[in-house]
């Protein structure tokens, strides 16, 4: 007796649609108030760069500017791009405040509306990670950036303290079908991956970011509160899944907890990756 077997093709998403709802995930919230705490990030990541003076810098998916305003306080020539326009008037208010040169405008970082080879040094700090389409964006950033310029990222690691919380957020809020974890980009293999052959060097080195809070708890109210992907999938649940979603969260703080006086110090795994284009 033969069994006939139906392979069923690959789901392929809908990527305008996704980012659709992107753009609400991330405009909820108070994402500047998470960025605030992840400034040191951009700091080493242009250090890690050897980033120069002059040189023609795009910082995408800035967010409320950290990376931009990192590169601007070493003297480049700075945009940084974002599609939340509410981010965007964040960065613009902390660059007048400390009279930092950058310019902020909208911006995909599926389609960024720069020519070929336009920048020196592109970079994005936990952003470009999240575009949907992974092997698009990998593509304009390589793209707009000069032969002989420099990639420069910085993306949590699927197994991290942030990692672990994605997939946690993604038990109670399940992401569209075929869509590919934000944590891949911090995968070498995936990075080597996405970039190919148009890179001529590709340096790596894993680093943690001190998530530090006032305790386990303090740490998921503010994200609750603040960080849009937590804040939106709270809401879409009901009462009793709500609380179940709150001891998970809680918990994962605690496991990853290296203080001992009540406060929360929850190192959180993330490569700083340095490219050059090719």
């Amino acid at each position: 007796m033969s069994v006939s077997t139906t392979i069923q093709p690959p789901v392929s998403p809908d990527f305008a649609a996704i980012k659709q709802r992107q753009q609400k995930i991330w405009s909820s919230g108070d994402y500047a108030a998470v960025g605030a705490t992840l400034q040191l990030m951009s700091e080493l990541l242009c250090e890690a760069g050897d980033l120069r003076a002059g040189q023609r810098v795009l910082d995408v998916a800035t967010g409320s500017g950290n990376a931009a305003l990192a590169a601007a306080r070493r003297f480049g020539e700075v945009t940084g791009i974002d599609y939340v326009p509410a981010l965007l008037d964040r960065a613009r208010e902390r660059a007048q405040a400390e009279r930092l040169a950058a310019t902020f405008a909208p911006g995909d970082a599926e389609a960024l509306p720069y020519p070929d080879a336009s920048f020196d040094v592109v970079l994005s700090v936990v952003g470009v990670m999240f575009a949907p389409n992974q092997e698009q964006a990998a593509r304009e950033l390589l793209r707009v950036c000069r032969p002989g310029g420099t990639i420069g990222l910085a993306n949590w690691t699927p197994d991290g303290f942030v990692g672990t919380m994605l997939r946690t957020v993604g038990r109670y809020v399940p992401p569209p079908a075929g869509l590919q974890s934000p944590s891949r980009w911090g995968d070498e293999a995936r990075l080597r991956e996405l970039f190919g052959n148009d890179i001529a060097t590709l340096d790596i080195i894993q680093r943690g970011h001190n998530f530090r809070y006032r305790s386990p708890e303090h740490f998921v109210e503010f994200f609750f509160t603040h960080y849009g992907p937590t804040e939106r999938a709270f809401a879409a649940i009901d009462a009793a899944n709500q609380a179940q979603f709150t001891r998970d969260l809680t918990d994962i703080a605690r496991r990853f907890n290296r203080a001992e006086d009540g406060s929360l110090v929850a190192p959180s795994d993330y490569l700083e990756v340095v490219a050059v284009k090719r």
